[in-house]
């Protein structure tokens, strides 16, 4: 499963597996616990595939910052916990993306992005390559130039 069917609804934990649309919004299955929960389009929803992490020189999508995690961990689970320290959460992801912006990164969005990819590993959703749709767009703007 591609992460562009993997949402983040504010207000509610964990991650969500799109399920179906519907005319008032869609259907999500918790990844945590599998429940399934309506969700209107007022709630603030965002898919994976569409957040970028900011660096010095640019902006990283979040998939490549989960394949340089799996790449770190050999495909398993964060060796550092979302709920360890300040401290510990931003040296290990200097260790991932070294060129992160620090004023614009907070502990915050890195214990959610641990939080995230150990939940996706957990359900055995490791697959961090672009979409279909995303190499679709790439190799769109590559004939452009």
């Amino acid at each position: 499963m591609a992460l562009d069917k993997i949402l983040s609804i504010g207000g509610k934990p964990g991650l969500y597996k799109l399920l179906t649309q519907t005319r008032s919004g869609f259907v999500g299955e918790s990844l945590l616990d599998g429940k399934r929960v309506s969700v209107s389009l007022r709630n603030n929803v965002s898919v994976l595939s569409e957040i970028a992490i900011y660096t010095l020189e640019e902006e990283v999508p979040l998939r490549e910052v989960f394949q340089k995690i799996k790449e770190k961990e050999g495909g398993k689970k964060t060796s550092v916990s979302h709920k360890a320290e300040k401290i510990q959460l931003e040296e290990y992801f200097f260790e991932v993306l070294p060129n992160y912006d620090e004023d614009r990164v907070y502990a915050s969005d890195i214990k959610k992005i641990v939080q995230w990819y150990n939940l996706l590993v957990d359900n055995k959703i490791d697959d961090f390559s672009a979409s279909d749709s995303e190499d679709a767009q790439s190799s769109k703007s590559d004939e452009e130039e």
